[in-house]
């Protein structure tokens, strides 16, 4: 039984090698991440001109913070950005 066995996996009479067939879960798995990766890339490129928001309301605090612009100057321009 064990040599019949042996003898019927290492047949090629199909004519394919069939050596090769780890390389397809590889390539599923690589397909599910480039998705996820897409996936994830254009929520957060959505998500940037927030951040670009947050990051002019940390310059117009420095500025406020540092004298340039008066208290009536910073709501004003705070408000603009919201």
């Amino acid at each position: 039984m064990n040599v019949t066995l042996m003898t019927v996996l290492a047949s090629h009479a199909d004519g394919w090698d069939h050596s090769w067939w780890p390389i397809w879960p590889l390539l599923w798995i690589g397909l599910i991440v480039a998705i996820v990766v897409l996936f994830k890339r254009r929520h957060w490129s959505a998500a940037r001109p927030h951040v670009g928001t947050d990051r002019a309301k940390e310059i117009l605090a420095e500025r406020y913070a540092r004298g340039e612009i008066t208290s009536d100057e910073y709501r004003e321009r705070l408000e603009q950005l919201r």
